[in-house]
């Protein structure tokens, strides 16, 4: 009984350092885990933000800017806002609109930090009939996001208009 008992002990005891061993030389570097990881949570951000978008979702869409407060929204013909608040009046504004529209949105590239990245994205705006035709917008949105408490927040928002189904063709 105390040959079990003592192999038992043994067999135990092997395994348990055998695991540790194991997490150990998992852990030697933990800056792959944390990039990878990093990366996963900004993307996760960006695109809960464009869904909230795309849904016109007022809760999802706060709850992706900073809570700080500071958000800067930069719009074609439009002045500059620089509040969370000022930001969400507008998409306010515009999701009451009872205009319909749909918003398509496709994450180009990032480049991201330990505490700060940056996102752009094409976003195809439409609506089924504008003065009597289709009508589109085509941008480029470049995004900035703040790592704030360990958690990924928009602070900035810059739409360029690339095409529109509104600009004069050249023949």
């Amino acid at each position: 009984m105390k040959l079990i008992k003592r192999n038992a002990f043994h067999i135990t005891f092997f395994t348990f350092s055998l695991f540790v061993s194991c997490v150990q030389k998992e852990h030697k570097n933990p800056l792959i885990n944390y990039e990878v990881q990093n990366e996963m949570f900004f993307v996760e951000t960006m695109q809960k933000h464009l869904d909230a978008v795309t849904n016109k979702d007022l809760a999802a869409l706060k709850s992706t800017l900073s809570p700080n407060g500071n958000m800067q929204l930069i719009l074609p013909q439009t002045e500059i806002t620089n509040t969370v608040d000022a930001f969400m009046k507008y998409h306010e504004d515009w999701f009451a609109a009872q205009i319909p529209w749909t918003f398509e949105t496709q994450i180009l590239n990032t480049q991201i930090g330990e505490t700060f990245g940056i996102a752009i994205t094409e976003i195809v705006y439409r609506e089924p009939e504008r003065d009597g035709k289709q009508y589109f917008n085509r941008m480029y949105v470049s995004y900035a996001l703040q790592k704030i408490k360990g958690k990924w927040y928009i602070i900035k928002d810059h739409a360029s208009t690339i095409e529109k189904s509104t600009d004069k063709k050249e023949d």
